[in-house]
């Protein structure tokens, strides 16, 4: 009995090596694209106005962030094959801080664009990488709690840029750009020695191969669904700020407000997206988060009362990192037992996003500056994007539940003990966020 109870402790608890991967996925996703992608969205009225930088060139080089992000979801996984995961993530986290500081000096537009595109290349590479690298380390049962903590970077990074980057423009452009660069280092320095220094073991139930044939027209539609989706939140990234402050003719500091906002409610994302698909199921939430995100997007195209644009804001904060463990879990919701497949699932969804991402930042860039400066029909085209999401998923029924079988209905926890499991601990090839086996 006493095994049984220091077994299920265990299942329950983080080591001091577990706490210290956690503590190095959280700072990884707050500074690689938490701050190197979204504090530029609150920089961009500054980088117009001191004529760093005119307005279409300024969009133009957000989305060039978009582009690194791509190039990296695309690096990120070969990389770790020839040098380490934990190497790869050391490497791109120093990427990240570095570009903080070259952004400091404006030498040209093509200078500035290459330190734009490494952030970005940066924020992929450890997007693919963080959740698996650190997860197939931690306790079954503490992997939602893991999963969420790592992408709470990513709302952290946001309030962060919202709270840091207007009092350090008090001071200065330049400083800003620095005071970010130091406060990266800082976090790259405490990540430095928490990624876990070995491979995740290979899991040890056999694979499906069966099911992950019929998963691949399911995967298809979820990698349409997480592009489209893409499309939807670009235009809040890169316009929010300036249209209250430019386009609202609002002050810097309302501008810097709703930015805030926009980071708090990116905070509670991943726990309330979490929540939700722990009741409900993945595909379900994820389904009223698009919804919610049209919604959103729709009410920054066609009004500018604040009321609307608190809601939208709180939104559009919300799902930003909240998608991504809505669709992570989706994906080991059609890929399962295989932490391998589920690797390279995941790695392909974001690679879609990185994808639709990068074309949305350029497209609406050129959007914007050929339409005089248009934010309702950038907004709108984004909320259009979701709606069609939600649609695709709407119109095609998912096979999995059905060419799965029972057995892929089962929670491994339930099934008999005396089945053909090649390890004791049939939760080794669970997914590992929100464990629920729901539809």
């Amino acid at each position: 009995m006493s095994t049984h109870h220091a077994a299920a402790s265990d299942d329950y608890s983080l080591t001091r090596s577990q706490w210290f991967a956690t503590i190095a996925g959280l700072s990884g996703s707050f500074v690689a694209i938490g701050l190197a992608r979204f504090a530029y969205t609150p920089l961009l009225p500054s980088l117009i106005g001191q004529h760093w930088f005119t307005a279409s060139e300024a969009v133009t080089l957000g989305a060039a962030n978009f582009a690194g992000y791509l190039a990296g979801a695309v690096l990120g996984r070969p990389v770790a094959a020839s040098i380490s995961n934990r190497s790869s993530l050391r490497l791109f986290m120093a990427v990240a801080t570095l570009a903080f500081f070259a952004c400091a000096f404006p030498l040209s537009t093509t200078w500035f664009f290459v330190w734009r595109f490494l952030s970005g290349l940066a924020g992929g590479a450890i997007m693919v990488l963080v959740a698996t690298t650190i997860l197939p380390h931690i306790p079954t049962k503490r992997r939602g709690f893991v999963s969420g903590m790592i992408f709470l970077g990513l709302g952290l990074g946001i309030a962060a840029s919202g709270t840091v980057v207007p009092e350090l423009l008090l001071i200065g452009l330049k400083e800003t750009w620095i005071g970010l660069g130091v406060l990266s280092l800082l976090l790259t320095a405490v990540s430095w020695f928490g990624w876990p220094n070995t491979e995740p073991q290979a899991a040890g139930a056999p694979k499906q191969v069966h099911s992950h044939k019929s998963a691949r027209g399911p995967l298809l539609i979820l990698y349409s669904q997480y592009a489209a989706n893409a499309l939807g939140l670009v235009p809040a990234m890169i316009l929010l700020v300036d249209y209250i402050v430019r386009g609202l003719n609002g002050s810097a500091q309302l501008g810097a407000a709703y930015w805030i906002l926009y980071g708090i409610a990116a905070i509670t994302g991943p726990v309330l997206c979490g929540f939700a698909a722990d009741r409900i199921g993945f595909r379900s939430s994820y389904r009223i988060a698009l919804l919610l995100q049209g919604v959103a997007g729709l009410l920054l195209a066609t009004s500018s009362s604040a009321v609307a644009l608190i809601v939208a804001t709180v939104i559009l904060g919300i799902f930003t990192p909240g998608i991504v463990p809505l669709v992570l879990g989706r994906t080991q919701d059609i890929v399962r037992h295989d932490h391998a497949a589920q690797r390279q699932a995941w790695g392909h969804a974001t690679t879609a996003f990185a994808l639709f991402q990068a074309l949305g930042g350029y497209g609406y860039s050129y959007l914007f500056a050929h339409s005089g400066q248009n934010y309702a029909l950038v907004f709108a085209i984004g909320a259009i994007a979701v709606a069609l999401a939600l649609l695709l998923d709407l119109i095609v029924p998912d096979r999995t539940s059905r060419q799965g079988g029972e057995r892929l209905q089962t929670p491994d926890r339930l099934l008999p003990a005396n089945r053909n499991e090649q390890t004791p601990h049939p939760e080794a090839g669970a997914r590992p966020s929100h464990t629920g086996a729901r539809k």
